[in-house]
């Protein structure tokens, strides 16, 4: 039998390939929510993404080569991004000092503005989780965060800022809380996070 998990009738006996195809079907969902939004503002999927990453992200990752890293882009792609986020006005380019041919993405008045408002395209896939009930939806964090660190591992996808691929994290044993050596403190399920600032590789 063909065990793939959209032949059907290997998928209706088999609990994980139900959850793959769910999943693939809520991948569906965020491109159609995305295209919505780019054919709205007259802007391409990536260039939405690019504005919402540099809304939130900090200087040092505001740059070319993380850019093209954090979504698994050559850097040519993503240069032809930003250039045209230039030409539309959305970004600005802060060239450093100490080498010219360097520069970090600013956006622009325009583009904080556009940033925000696209940053919202999920708004109709909220509705659904914010309607689960706690245990639910801390259970499902930590599904996601073990199927995120799985495909970090494999190199299906590299940058990844989450608690579980942090050097500050200590993994819990024995019915302990989660802890944070960084900030020295125990954390809550609901307090792991899937995009931290301070976050440090685990190697």
């Amino acid at each position: 039998m063909n065990k793939s998990p959209f032949n059907l009738s290997h998928q209706n006996q088999s609990t994980e390939s139900k959850i793959i195809a769910s999943l693939e079907r809520i991948s569906q969902v965020f491109r159609v929510l995305l295209w919505n939004e780019s054919k709205e503002h007259s802007l391409s999927p990536i260039q939405i993404q690019v504005l919402i990453f540099l809304l939130h992200h900090s200087d040092e990752k505001r740059k070319v080569s993380y850019l093209a890293q954090e979504f698994n882009m050559t850097k040519a792609t993503i240069s032809d991004t930003i250039k045209t986020l230039e030409l539309k006005g959305l970004i600005e380019k802060e060239y450093e000092p100490q080498d010219s041919r360097s520069y970090i993405i600013q956006l622009s008045p325009t583009g904080k503005i556009m940033a925000e408002q696209t940053s919202m395209f999920t708004e109709q896939l909220q509705i659904p989780i914010d309607n689960l009930s706690s245990d639910d939806k801390e259970n499902l964090l930590l599904s996601l965060f073990n199927i995120i660190q799985h495909l970090n591992h494999s190199g299906v996808i590299t940058i990844q800022r989450m608690c579980v691929t942090c050097t500050h994290y200590k993994k819990p044993e024995k019915g302990e809380p989660h802890f944070c050596n960084l900030l020295n403190q125990n954390l809550a399920t609901k307090d792991l996070r899937i995009d931290c600032p301070e976050h440090l590789l685990l190697v």
